[in-house]
């Protein structure tokens, strides 16, 4: 009998959802790389973050504070990178929960790396044409 996904209703919810889905990113070839090896990411300090980030987005708790753009700026990510990104990340919601919050969560991320890869010059669609 296969089990039944439920929709992201909790903080514990926030905290699966991120945890799984860095196990994906540090398990990546292409992602894993910049994370541990470029970025160099402090995971104890890091994942309590994203905790906060998405309680966030996704409940409006505000607990979160900060710019998470600044940070990324700097990283040898090109559009290949942010495309991985969205499928690990669509892939983990998927694998965990099903509901209106765990599509409101995808639909998030997308539009998070969308506007990252534009400030980023990486979507290189003029507004308007010389």
């Amino acid at each position: 009998m296969q089990e039944t996904r439920t929709d992201i209703e909790t903080e514990e919810d926030i905290r699966r959802l991120v945890d799984t889905f860095y196990d994906h990113v540090n398990q990546d070839d292409l992602l894993g790389p910049v994370f541990n090896g470029f970025a160099k990411v402090d995971w104890e300090h890091h994942l309590p973050k994203m905790y906060q980030f998405w309680s966030t987005v996704l409940f409006g708790s505000m607990a979160y504070k900060g710019q998470p753009f600044p940070r990324h700026l700097a990283l040898p990510v090109d559009r290949t990178h942010f495309t991985r990104w969205i499928a690990l990340f669509t892939q983990t919601v998927d694998e965990l929960f099903a509901g209106a919050m765990a599509d409101q969560a995808k639909q998030k991320a997308t539009s998070i790396a969308n506007i990252f890869q534009m400030k980023m010059g990486l979507w290189a669609t003029p507004l308007v044409k010389p």
